[in-house]
């Protein structure tokens, strides 16, 4: 499961620092725990190693394993787990369902490529907008106010022809953010 059959008679001081993380791994999994702890499991590994790791993860996950995680690399925690819980300065200050908290701040944006020079912004009810250096519009809208529809109804209403778009909701950072300003 860890990768390491071939080293099966090497000595772990010899082994390199991913090695050694796959070691540590496979030490912590021959009982068959019911709870993992993984303390930044993927901090300084390469990308094969952090690759193989998730996969194991999972799979554990699926046989019924629970899986607790400590990471800094909010994408990771985003991807990966069910519940999530953002401690700030020794104090949790939110626990809940990935689902629920990147739900919270229900921002989304919306990235206009045009197909020439912008002369007028959009401007409709809930949406806000802003020309970036590449000559692209940068849109902020709240789903649950705003559809993309009248977003994009703003952009045609405003004469801007849509070469392409890119959309994009709140992430993890941006919640985490959000719950760890204020301190």
């Amino acid at each position: 499961m860890v990768g390491l059959t071939d080293k099966a008679h090497a000595y772990a001081r010899t082994l390199s620092g991913g090695l050694r993380r796959r070691l540590l791994l496979g030490k912590a999994l021959v009982h068959h725990p019911h709870i993992l702890v993984l303390d930044e499991p993927t901090a300084g590994v390469d990308i094969e190693l952090r690759q193989m790791l998730w996969a194991n993860i999972r799979k554990l996950n699926e046989q019924g394993m629970t899986i607790i995680l400590t990471t800094h690399y909010l994408e990771e925690a985003e991807e990966m787990c069910d519940e999530i819980a953002i401690i700030d300065q020794g104090t949790v200050v939110a626990r809940d369902s990935t689902a629920n908290l990147l739900g919270r701040l229900d921002a989304k944006s919306m990235v206009v490529q045009p197909a020439s020079p912008v002369g007028t912004l959009p401007q409709g009810a809930g949406i806000t907008s802003e020309l970036r250096d590449d000559g692209a519009v940068l849109l902020r809208y709240h789903g649950n106010a705003t559809s993309a529809d009248e977003v994009l109804a703003a952009v045609h209403a405003s004469g801007i022809s849509i070469r392409d778009v890119k959309t994009a909701e709140a992430d993890l950072e941006d919640v985490f953010l959000a719950l760890t300003k204020a301190t």
